[in-house]
């Protein structure tokens, strides 16, 4: 992979650009530990960027900027919203790059993420890593958001489908916010699997969280696919009534978030969570249920048996 350090973007200077002539990844310097671009090269981001804070750093309020993030679940009106806002240090290791966070001075929280691009492909491995500075152990777990452009489709799936009286007991959890709305027309509750339309005409949040033992999430937008896969963590209890796959989304974007188990992090102690992104292109975007099971699960399949 090839790396550019110092590369400008959208008014931020020092970023780091990754590239292997298939897609590109920048992700910045002056903010974060956050990668602000993943897509094509030369093509269009299929992270959100939002305008009004493009170039943006610095201050005390909290700023979603788009791009990809770090935090770590249970969420909280506070701690959760700590301004990332300050320079991060940026490490090349050569095989990967490393960006590690100021420790949070009331937390003493502190995220780092590691970005390997394979050369051949569009896969990401993405490391996400949460270490506890404090004096105390801490109950959370790593959640890892894409904040994925407008006009697309989430999808995630269900497990296996059998009949009653075979099947006795429930295969996994379905959890809702207070402002889920399950009769809302961007939801697709399907057979197989769970859709959320992102529409930039209907104002309104929706979310939902899942638990899946496929370890694969979806996004599809204009014709390209973004999937992250994830290794399910089935004996353990995870965030949001064990959810470990959440959907987010609003008038501007739809947030494709995956979660680590909730582990009691000791002091001086770390967690990870590995993901790995690959994007396509050709693929016709679902509007229902048998529209993607016939456009997106023969590209899951692929990915899965690492035949891309």
């Amino acid at each position: 992979m090839k790396i550019e350090f110092p590369f400008s973007y959208h008014g931020w200077k020092n970023c780091v650009k990754i590239s292997n002539q298939i897609v590109d990844i920048i992700a910045t310097t002056e903010i974060g530990p956050r990668i602000i671009y993943y897509g094509f090269s030369g093509g269009r981001n299929e992270f959100v960027e939002f305008e009004e804070t493009l170039g943006k750093k610095g201050g005390d309020q909290w700023h979603s900027y788009g791009g990809h993030r770090l935090w770590y679940s249970p969420e909280h009106p506070i701690r959760t919203y700590y301004p990332d806002n300050d320079d991060v240090h940026f490490k090349d290791h050569t095989s990967f790059i490393r960006l590690t966070q100021k420790t949070e001075p009331d937390s003493k929280i502190q995220k780092e993420i590691d970005i390997t691009l394979e050369d051949t492909s569009s896969m990401v491995k993405v490391i996400h890593r949460i270490y506890n500075h404090s004096l105390w152990s801490l109950e959370l777990a790593p959640w890892a958001l894409s904040v994925m452009a407008p006009g697309g489709v989430a999808i995630a799936p269900l497990p296996e489908r059998k009949a009653h009286p075979e099947a006795l007991l429930p295969v996994n959890s379905v959890s809702l916010w207070a402002y889920s709305d399950m009769s809302d027309p961007r939801w697709t509750w399907g057979r197989e699997m769970i859709m959320l339309e992102q529409r930039p005409d209907i104002p309104t949040p929706q979310k939902a969280g899942f638990f899946s033992l496929d370890g694969w999430v979806a996004y599809a937008n204009s014709g390209h696919l973004f999937v992250k896969t994830f290794e399910p963590e089935i004996d353990y209890l995870h965030p949001d009534f064990n959810s470990n796959i959440e959907f987010f989304t609003n008038l501007k974007m739809l947030e494709v978030e995956t979660l680590g188990a909730l582990v009691e992090l000791e002091p001086e102690t770390s967690i990870e969570f590995p993901e790995e992104w690959f994007l396509s292109d050709e693929v016709n975007q679902p509007i229902d249920e048998e529209s993607a099971q016939k456009n997106v699960l023969p590209l899951i399949k692929r990915i899965k048996n690492k035949n891309v």
